[in-house]
């Protein structure tokens, strides 16, 4: 299996490369990046590119499927104009360049909470861009909500520190429908994703499969390796 993964500088992103690259069931690893995750694997195919012109570099999606982990923050961005653009924009154009390939897998990270309907604008990009993904029609698409992604960032984010602090306190406070907002480590997440991509068997292919995981699904995919 081929693999491409957009978003593998970032916390999520960079786990999921490396457990791929150790599976015996993946022949090799597409990063698209902006700088070199400096990582050496004869399985790992690096291209330094510019996302505003991901359009010139459509030859490398066609593989047989793609994990989207691609996302910024509006602090690190700049403005909300530039989150969209990251998080809506080059991600919904990846995706239509993987389906316009014959990719037909994509597992999708999202967010607890997005909607398109929402008035957090950080929710309602993120569920603009899965509505506009459902629409491309892949043969199975896994969207992940995770709450706050527990792990060791590059950069320091004070509101996710200050919330890692708290939350596995916290965690033990949300039960019932508070559930699936639970903090969870961005290594089972990211274990969730490469697990549920190699499950993915032939007799879902012939059908069309919308799945959406929240914490306990996450946390149940996570220990099927």
């Amino acid at each position: 299996m081929n693999v491409l993964v957009l978003g593998a500088t970032g916390l999520t992103g960079r786990l999921v490369v490396e457990k791929l690259l150790k599976h015996t069931g993946v022949s090799s690893v597409v990063v698209p990046v902006r700088r070199s995750l400096g990582i050496d694997s004869p399985k790992l195919a690096e291209h330094v590119v510019d996302f505003e012109t991901l359009e010139s570099h459509a030859a490398i999606f066609k593989v047989d499927a793609l994990i989207c982990c691609l996302g910024t923050t509006i602090k690190k961005a700049g403005s909300q104009e530039a989150f969209r653009k990251v998080d809506y924009d080059y991600a919904y154009r990846a995706a239509k360049l993987a389906k316009a390939a014959g990719v037909n897998r994509l597992i999708l990270m999202s967010a607890i909470g997005a909607s398109s309907r929402s008035t957090v604008f950080y929710s309602r990009v993120k569920g603009e861009l899965e509505d506009a993904v459902r629409g491309l029609g892949f043969n199975y698409l896994a969207i992940y909500h995770p709450s706050l992604l527990l792990g060791d960032r590059k950069e320091h984010r004070t509101g996710e520190a200050l919330g890692m602090a708290v939350m596995p306190l916290a965690n033990r406070a949300l039960i019932g429908p508070l559930h699936k907002y639970r903090a969870i480590e961005a290594e089972t997440v990211a274990e969730a994703m490469v697990n549920e991509l190699i499950e993915f068997t032939g007799a879902e292919n012939s059908r069309a499969a919308i799945k959406v995981r929240e914490y306990d699904d996450i946390r149940r995919l996570a220990t099927k390796s």
